[in-house]
Parts: C-alpha cells; sequence; structure tokens
C-alpha cells in the first residue's frame, strides 16, 4: 500500500508521554476545569492551557512562553492534549486568559488542592514537611516605590530589590516559598511572596497556614529562618517541628565554646556525633542537639583559613591608615587604637607606642626662638589572637538543631538529625526551577498577576517531575530492576532527567488514520513499564 505524501505525518512525542501521563493520573486537568471554569465555545479548555504550559515546562529546550506556540509546532499536540487542538489553538490569547484565572481565586488555595488531591493517587506519606524560600529576579521595571506600595495594598507582590539568592542585587525579585513532604519531595505548598520579604519574618506564619489548611499531625522542618521568638511563639502549640538554631545567638554561642568533647556520642550516620541537652529560648522548653559533622569541620576549617587571611590583610590595611594620622597628644593616640582592636575578631594590636615630635605649623623656615607644636603618631603590630582562632577551629563542623518534642520516644535524637539532612531536598528543588534549561530561569511578563501565576506552574512542573520520579525509583527497587545509565551500566538509582533523555527520537507516525510510534526500542519499553498504564498509552503500549 502506498501513501500520498498528505497522508504521511511525523510528529515528536519523546518523553512528553511520559509528562502527559503522569498529569492525566493525577486528573489535572479535569481539577483545574472544575476550578476555573469552562466555557462551551472555547476551543481548549482551561486545564487543557495548563498541561499544555507543563508540557512546556518540562519539554527542557528552553522554550519560554513568548515561544509557547512554536513549541508545539512539530510535537503531536493533538495527541498528548486533545482531537482538535492545534499549535496555533496556543497562542496569547488561552495562556493570557488562564494566567487571570489561575490568579484571581488565590495561587495558594488552588495549589494545594492539586498536591492534595495527587499525594492520595500517589501514596505520599505526610509524616514530615520541610519549608524554604527562594528568589527568582526579573528583567524590567516593574514599576516605581509608589506602584509597589499601591499593589501591596491591592493585594498584588511587590517586584522589587531585595536580598537575592542568585547574587543578583541589581535586578528585581519576588519571592518563592515552598513547603515538602518528607517522603519523595513532593512540593504541596506554594506561595508567592513579595521581593523584599523577609523569611525569619514569615516562617511561623505560613507553617500556622499549612497547618490550618492540611489539619495533619506532622514534624515541620525549617532552617535557621524559622528560629526567631515571634515564630517559636506562634507554632509552639500548634505543631512538632526542628529548626536549625540561630548561630548568632548568645546561648548558642556559650554551648559550643562549653561544651565538652565527652558529652558527644556517635551517630549512626557515619561521620556524625551529637550532643543532646535541654533549653528554654524564647520562653519555649526545647531539646538542643549540638551536631559535629566531619565533612563540614573539613570545610569550614577551609573557610576559616581563607577568613583568617582576609581579615589579617583588613586589619594591616586599618592600622596603616591609623599609623598615618597625626594626633595632638598620646591619649588621643590611644583610643582609636582600642577601638580598632575592639573590632578585630582574630587579631589584636602588641607594642603600642605612642611616638611624638615636634612640628612647626607655619610657611617658611621656622625662627630659632618658634614654639613646635606636639605631634603624636601611634605605632603596633598586629598578632593573631590565639584563643579567638582556637575556638573557630574547635567549633568548625559543629552546629545546633531544636525541636519541641521533647520525648525522646517519640523523636529520637538519632531521628532529628536525618530529618534535618532532608531540608536539602528544598534546594535541589529550587536548584530545578532555575536551571537554564528551565523556562523559568528567569521570567519576563509585563503583568504582575501573570508573573505570579506562571509561578504557580513553575510550581505544578517541579511537582510532575516529582511525582514522575517518585514513580520511577520506587517501581525499580520493587522489582529489583535496573535500568542503562549514561555509560551503559545498570543503576537502580537514576534520575528521571536521564530517564527523559533516553526518550529522544521518539515520534507519532501517521499514515492516512493508521498511527504508529517510531524508534520505540526494547530498552525504552522496559523502562516505560516502570510507569502507569497513563504513560504507556501515549507510546500506543495500553
Amino acid at each position: 500500500m502506498s501513501f500520498s505524501q498528505s497522508q504521511i505525518k511525523v510528529q515528536d512525542i519523546q518523553h512528553l508521554g511520559i509528562v502527559a501521563g503522569i498529569i492525566d493520573e493525577m486528573s489535572l486537568v479535569d481539577l483545574f476545569n472544575q476550578l476555573l471554569g469552562s466555557h462551551p465555545q472555547e476551543i481548549i479548555s482551561a486545564g487543557q492551557v495548563v498541561k499544555a504550559m507543563i508540557l512546556n515546562g518540562l519539554g527542557f529546550i528552553s522554550a519560554p512562553l513568548y515561544l509557547f506556540e512554536k513549541f508545539f509546532s512539530g510535537i503531536a499536540t493533538e495527541h498528548l492534549l486533545a482531537e482538535g487542538i492545534q499549535p496555533e489553538h496556543l497562542n496569547d490569547e488561552p495562556l493570557g486568559r488562564v494566567l487571570d484565572k489561575l490568579y484571581d481565586p488565590g495561587l495558594t488555595e488552588i495549589f494545594i488542592r492539586v498536591p492534595l488531591s495527587a499525594a492520595d493517587r500517589f501514596g505520599v506519606k505526610m509524616d514530615s514537611f520541610h519549608l524554604d524560600s527562594s528568589s527568582f529576579h526579573v528583567h524590567g521595571d516593574y514599576g516605581t516605590a509608589t506602584d509597589d506600595e499601591a499593589s501591596a495594598q491591592s493585594g498584588l507582590i511587590t517586584i522589587t530589590y531585595g536580598y537575592s539568592r542568585d547574587h543578583r542585587p541589581d535586578l528585581k525579585q519576588f519571592i518563592l516559598d515552598l513547603m515538602w513532604s518528607g517522603d519523595g519531595d513532593i512540593p504541596l505548598y506554594l506561595r508567592v511572596a513579595h521581593g523584599h520579604e523577609v523569611d525569619s519574618a514569615m516562617f511561623g506564619t505560613l507553617m500556622a497556614h499549612f497547618h490550618k489548611q492540611w489539619q495533619i499531625d506532622a514534624l515541620f522542618v525549617a532552617d535557621a529562618a524559622l528560629y526567631t521568638e515571634d515564630n517559636l511563639q506562634m507554632i509552639v502549640s500548634l505543631l512538632r517541628w526542628v529548626s536549625r538554631v540561630t548561630a548568632t545567638l548568645t546561648a548558642a554561642k556559650e554551648l559550643l565554646e562549653k561544651n565538652s568533647i565527652d558529652a558527644f556520642v556517635p551517630s549512626k550516620i557515619p561521620g556524625y556525633r551529637i550532643a543532646p541537652c535541654c533549653n528554654d529560648s524564647g520562653g519555649v522548653r526545647q531539646r538542643w542537639l549540638v551536631i559535629e559533622s566531619e565533612a563540614r569541620k573539613e570545610s569550614d576549617l577551609k573557610q576559616l583559613e581563607k577568613r583568617l587571611t582576609k581579615k589579617y590583610t583588613q586589619a594591616q590595611s586599618q592600622l596603616r591608615k591609623l599609623c598615618q594620622q597625626e594626633f595632638a597628644c598620646a591619649e588621643d593616640a590611644f583610643n582609636p587604637a582600642k577601638l580598632l582592636e575592639t573590632q578585630l575578631p582574630f587579631h589584636q594590636l602588641v607594642n603600642i607606642e605612642v611616638i611624638e615630635y615636634g612640628q612647626h605649623r607655619g610657611r617658611g623656615r621656622p625662627p630659632k626662638d618658634s614654639q613646635l607644636a606636639l605631634i603624636s603618631h601611634i605605632q603596633a603590630e598586629i598578632v593573631p589572637k590565639e584563643t579567638a582562632i582556637t575556638i573557630a577551629t574547635e567549633q568548625a563542623g559543629s552546629f545546633i538543631l531544636a525541636t519541641n518534642v521533647l520525648d525522646a520516644d517519640k523523636l529520637s535524637n538519632e531521628d532529628v538529625l536525618p530529618e534535618y539532612k532532608a531540608q536539602q531536598s528544598t534546594e535541589r528543588g529550587f536548584r530545578f526551577l532555575k536551571h537554564p534549561w528551565f523556562f523559568t530561569s528567569t521570567v519576563f511578563l509585563n503583568s504582575r498577576k501573570r508573573v505570579a501565576a506562571l509561578t504557580m506552574v513553575m510550581g505544578l512542573c517541579l511537582l510532575v517531575y516529582s511525582l514522575g520520579h517518585r514513580a520511577l525509583r520506587p517501581s525499580l527497587k520493587r522489582g529489583s530492576q535496573t535500568i542503562q545509565n549514561q555509560l551503559g551500566k545498570p543503576t537502580a538509582t537514576p534520575t528521571l532527567r536521564w530517564g527523559f533523555q533516553c526518550f529522544m527520537s521518539i515520534h507519532l507516525l501517521t499514515l492516512a488514520s493508521l498511527k504508529q510510534i517510531s524508534n520505540l526500542s526494547e530498552q525504552r519499553c522496559w523502562i516505560l513499564q516502570f510507569f502507569g498504564a497513563p504513560c504507556r498509552k501515549y507510546y500506543l503500549l495500553c
């Protein structure tokens, strides 16, 4: 049988069939259609637009929203979305309409509904949650200070300058707060905040709000931004928490200085030791754990060496300027020297001397009987402050964790440390969102509403990716199976990103009305069996 050229169509699917299948398994399209409503005359529904944005976001080819229609050119759009939907239907009009619809009911309230439904379907445990935040910079003006104030009063986010985690203080930004499950690193809570917001001012409120929404008795984990008196008072009677103690706290400094080496016991986690004690900081009874990490100690000592060198150079420069100054008397010279010494954390001044001599103040050669003005100069040497350096060396690799769970039978010392170490999952999630191949590495929309709504879509992309990652690895582990890694060797712990890369050059081949999947090798079929039937359906395996 021969076919004419018009009857033959080749379209890309690649890994997007897996993404579409995970979205279907979440029933995300139906959920957003219910939340945002629909119109009988619309060609593409709100839920389908959200699905298309997630496919775009997880396409990994850096195709941002202003190239949205072009992204779907050449992709099996009808196959992945719904019959009758073409790339030209995915233009600015439905995209903007849906972003506006997402914003109006409240982005946090909408986002919570999605993982709440997905958690039941994918069996996500709710034993612990991890809270963190990061900044996302934008290109553009986004209004003046007056506009920022008006936006804040109207409920819009304020896109402005603030502390930049991206080290781009020259650009305006907004803040993204995320809370994750300890089981599988699944994002469960999302909030878009003002660019100048301070974590320590909001973390207690966010935890209380999340607890009110979910009504789950779980352990909440955060970094030192949570550890303020106001936050502890806010959440102490509501929930159980673990936090790192602020290193600048006086009680923390004293404990690290006075803690005996005999108080430490080896942890079950290799390379760690733990010394427990009790504390009433902030008027809240709590359990403190001094943690000593061998790996962190090695890193801290290297940083300390660099810091000492930098501080010594700065101290020399300050002393040199001081020695060049002229003073009217010895006391005037000594006082700045004493002040300088108090500002040196790791060094001190020794052999301090005041050199006095007479100096003619007038012009020309002084007469024989003229009186010379007495001028004083300071001289000194800089030497290391051994006690301070010894203390800093001994404290290297040490930090303090706190929890209000006083009963060690409910949360043992051994369990506190891995719960806090799992906080690293939040950092991995933010790195994912800021990766160059993800279309949200920077934001360029001109509407604050749409910037905030797009940020929620970013969270949905991360949610879908996390659920896919969670589906692949446990399936391999349960069956004691492996797939080939980049070097062709078997691995039971692949990343989902690598799993996606294995599906390059997968196409939907349409011959008249007959559909076939090309390049679906034995290895790719093997990988697909570890995903659900909704994913395999897009590769015509169900």
